[in-house]
């Protein structure tokens, strides 16, 4: 997939308008994904002040340390026909940033932004107010390009084919972190650039969402929940769960797993355009709650993802924003029961015209092996 159907010059005039629209004055787009959106350009995370400035009036600049003026030169914000300004390491280039905007009254700053830097903008920028850039870009983001879901469904099927290789790692005797090892070599194997997060939480460990990798030995009978994901060299993230077990699961899981596998397809029915995320949230809350469940259920149903494993919009109580073509989420809602064990299912989906497609396609039933 070429980097300018996925990063189009587009962005950057899209950018500007939506700042000038929230009123600001310009936007500071440090290293994250605000400035990968906007430019293309995976900066480096650095102490070093890496910033594209995107005034509303006046010409945008990118500014780089003079070691990182290769890196620039060579990434996707070159097709942008905006000046580099390279800084040495005696500059300070908040001065300088503060120098060629002028008065400024509102900037919008990077979410990702370090707090040194956002400091340092501070005391350069000293009577500007400072607000969010994520408040700015936030719908830009929301709503993907043709180019964008296609780089989401390669990502699924990315992670499809790690966890079509999960029941050859489970085994018991082996500890989470064995099986944990595995998976992180096949998620890059599979194409993925980034490991982000391997979740393998057996037994009672799988009552916790966000269980870490642990020392703990699986045994026979044990449900397994499995939650990974992975950033594809396109900068679009993967996830998805699936739950797993060795040998015949126990009586009271098996119970509320079918009640999870009936909530999971309820809310991926309910997606369609101008329905509100948290109608989506409440279809598949309502099953788990009429069977007895609800107090188990103690997150979100899903996330945004797109450059972000995490991001807008949230599929959650109160969140009344309604659905669009474009919009990409998780649908994943889980039980979990303290001391025992829990289960989660989760799928991206992609809300179209006609409704929600999934770009993950393993088998949600139980895996018993």
């Amino acid at each position: 997939m070429e980097s300018s159907d996925l990063y189009p010059i587009t962005r950057l005039a899209a950018a500007r308008e939506a700042a000038a629209v929230a009123g600001l004055d310009a936007l500071l787009l440090t290293p994250g994904p605000d400035l990968r959106y906007v430019t293309g350009y995976e900066a480096l995370p650095l102490e070093r002040l890496t910033c594209l400035v995107l005034p509303v009036k006046g010409e945008a600049f990118l500014t780089v340390p003079r070691l990182e003026l290769p890196a620039a030169e060579h990434s996707p914000a070159s097709r942008l026909g905006i000046e580099f300004v390279p800084w040495e390491e005696t500059d300070d280039p908040y001065a300088a940033v503060a120098a060629r905007l002028g008065g400024v009254a509102r900037v919008g700053l990077a979410d990702r932004m370090w707090a040194l830097q956002s400091l340092r903008f501070r005391d350069a920028l000293p009577g500007a107010e400072q607000v969010l850039a994520g408040t700015v870009l936030r719908d830009l983001r929301m709503r993907k390009s043709p180019a964008e879901v296609a780089a989401l469904r390669e990502a699924g099927a990315a992670i499809d084919a790690v966890h079509a290789q999960v029941p050859g790692f489970l085994r018991a005797g082996r500890t989470e972190r064995e099986v944990g090892r595995d998976i992180a070599d096949a998620i890059i194997e599979a194409g993925h650039a980034v490991v982000d997060f391997v979740i393998v939480a057996s037994g009672p460990n799988g009552a916790s969402p966000h269980h870490e990798l642990s020392d703990r030995v699986i045994q026979p009978g044990e449900p397994v929940v499995v939650d990974i994901g992975g950033q594809m060299p396109s900068g679009y993230c993967s996830d998805s769960t699936r739950v797993y077990c060795l040998g015949e699961p126990p009586a009271a899981f098996a119970k509320y797993y079918d009640v999870l596998l009936r909530a999971q397809e309820a809310a991926c029915d309910a997606v369609r355009p101008g329905v509100s995320c948290e109608s989506v949230d409440a279809a598949a809350r309502d099953v788990i709650t009429a069977e007895g469940y609800g107090e188990y259920f103690i997150h979100r149903t899903g996330h945004g993802i797109g450059l972000e494993t995490h991001e807008e919009p949230y599929i959650v109580a109160g969140n009344a924003e309604p659905l669009a073509p474009g919009h990409a989420f998780s649908i994943e809602p889980g039980i979990y029961l303290p001391g025992a064990h829990g289960a989660r299912i989760e799928d991206i989906l992609v809300c179209t015209e006609e409704g929600g497609e999934r770009v993950n396609h393993r088998p949600r039933e139980l895996v018993v092996g």
